[in-house]
């Protein structure tokens, strides 16, 4: 008996211990929230900085609630007992829940309580207090996010959770981002030791809270020399990674820049280089593609994704059978009269852009960019590529190989090719050259089209889009070597990379101007282009 009575009472301290240890961090938690109570009923915005880095480190389940109903000014007390309160106005009055328990405490006038206010800065540390909360997020890529918001905000209060965390991350990236975190704030902290290892650690790090940090300790007298050489070395490291990364940025600018340039010329460098036409109207050729990207969009709002797949065959058939019809029943009258020509497409033009005002008013139309378009593929925190225009570069691509194998590889391109050279050879040989003319400036036409279709997806589409870009075109056919494909992909590039670059010291007016006089100057050395065509066109 007496053994069972020993038996007995260990299990009970067992239990009473096991009891203890479960209920004695509630207790914590409970007294830290009286704390929490006192510091957030504070008028002073200190004691509600404080209030947020208790509220961070707090493993109380209601915590990020608190922190959540703080941020979104959601935060109320109670008059009458100074009760913490979160409050949702309905009507004249508020819905209340205990902060503490979440227990629904029904409705209140809006004079039984006053809202507890923050500022910016406060707002900023909730953003990173909420973070904190997410460190054992099950997912790698919300802890990655997460402690990149603790980056803006770094906090010594949260060192021993970020060295907790770093202990059990298996993920290299969140390894990487903690590690940046805890050495940054251990920058304006800690012995000598660990603010130069904290300096090496940081010395490849583009977060802008770096360089301001950096900045700091080079700016403040009392530093220690060995520390401000490291600080000042880690400046001119981050300063080169910098200015690299805006020449890549500028240069990606540049070549989405040149991809519209080069969709927008390469139709009317085929109908140039055959013909011999200059098509005044091409602009609204690409202003009709533009337009059927508009009208598909219309006709089908619940998918906008394949709305904009659907518009680049149907742009291409639309401008390419208005070319046909502009190409039988005007240009084609006027073969080897290049003003006259000139004249007429002008005309067209205009008739072009009074139909589409008729037809869908003078205003400019708004195309939606799809998702899959949206955003930005993020390389680091000081370069970022948009979607649309790195679609639009691979896009050009597409359209240019496409073309490329049609005229290398087809009945009609070799056609076309024979004609381009030598005309009344090929006449000889039974090609039907009036057929080759109607085909080609539909073919161009219908590319024009396909332009449109990018274009409105970086800018409003209206009846005078065209005319933003009939002079570039042909200055990238003329640069590039009039009919030669492989000349306006590469002048359509570098013009557009080189205007780029221009740009921010020269401006954008300025920066056209001094290409065109480079072009112009370029022309009176090589008067058939980078890539002089073969042929009839390498003889006019």
């Amino acid at each position: 008996m007496a053994i069972y009575m020993r038996l007995l009472s260990r299990l009970l301290i067992i239990f009473f211990i096991l009891t203890v240890v479960q209920i004695s961090p509630a207790l914590a938690n409970e007294d830290s929230f009286e704390q929490i109570n006192t510091l957030l009923l504070s008028k002073k915005l200190n004691d509600k900085a404080k209030a947020v880095s208790l509220l961070t480190v707090n493993k109380h389940l209601r915590s990020a609630d608190v922190l959540k109903a703080l941020l979104e000014g959601e935060l109320y007390y109670r008059k009458s007992d100074k009760l913490l309160l979160i409050a949702i106005r309905k009507n004249r009055e508020y819905n209340i829940a205990n902060v503490l328990t979440g227990e629904d405490l029904g409705t209140i006038k809006k004079r039984e309580i006053k809202k507890i206010r923050s500022n910016n800065a406060i707002r900023k540390k909730i953003r990173a207090a909420l973070a904190v909360k997410e460190l054992n997020n099950p997912d790698a890529d919300i802890r990655y996010q997460a402690v990149n918001t603790m980056l803006s905000n770094p906090d010594v209060t949260v060192m021993s959770l970020l060295t907790e965390r770093l202990t059990l991350e298996r993920d290299q990236k969140v390894r990487d981002a903690i590690e940046l975190a805890i050495a940054i704030t251990r920058l304006e902290t800690g012995e000598k030791a660990d603010r130069l290892a904290a300096i090496d650690t940081v010395s490849g790090s583009m977060e802008p809270v770096v360089r301001s940090k950096l900045e700091a300790i080079l700016a403040a007298n009392d530093t220690d020399d060995d520390i401000k050489l490291a600080a000042k070395s880690a400046l001119n490291n981050i300063s080169a990674k910098l200015q690299l990364n805006s020449i890549l940025e500028t240069l990606f600018f540049g070549l989405s820049l040149g991809s519209v340039l080069v969709l927008a010329a390469i139709g009317l460098a085929i109908t140039f280089g055959v013909m011999g036409v200059i098509n005044m109207a091409h602009g609204e050729l690409i202003m009709l593609g533009a337009y059927t990207t508009y009208v598909i969009q219309q006709a089908m709002p619940e998918y906008i994704g394949a709305s904009i797949i659907i518009a680049i065959p149907l742009a291409f058939i639309v401008s390419g059978l208005v070319g046909i019809v502009i190409e039988r029943t005007v240009i084609r009258h006027l073969y080897g009269r290049a003003l006259e020509t000139l004249l007429a497409t002008f005309g067209i033009s205009l008739i072009l852009q009074q139909a589409v005002r008729s037809v869908f008013s003078p205003l400019n139309r708004s195309v939606i960019t799809p998702e899959w378009m949206s955003g930005s593929l993020e390389i680091n925190t000081a370069l970022s590529l948009t979607y649309n225009r790195l679609y639009i570069i691979i896009f050009c691509l597409l359209v240019f190989f496409a073309l490329y194998l049609i005229l290398k590889k087809t009945a009609l391109g070799l056609q076309v090719r024979a004609v381009t050279q030598n005309r009344a050879m090929a006449r000889a040989m039974g090609v039907r050259s009036a057929r080759v003319d109607a085909l080609t400036f539909g073919l161009g036409s219908g590319i024009a089209g396909v332009a449109g279709v990018a274009l409105s997806q970086l800018t409003n589409v209206g009846p005078n889009l065209g005319q933003s870009y009939i002079v570039d075109s042909f200055m990238v056919v003329v640069f590039g070597g009039v009919g030669n494909l492989a000349g306006t992909l590469v002048s359509g590039l570098s013009l557009g990379v080189v205007n780029q670059f221009l740009e921010p010291w020269a401006g954008a007016v300025l920066a056209k101007i001094l290409i065109l006089v480079f072009i112009i100057l370029f022309i009176q050395k090589r008067p058939r282009g980078l890539f002089p065509q073969k042929g009839r066109s390498a003889e006019g």
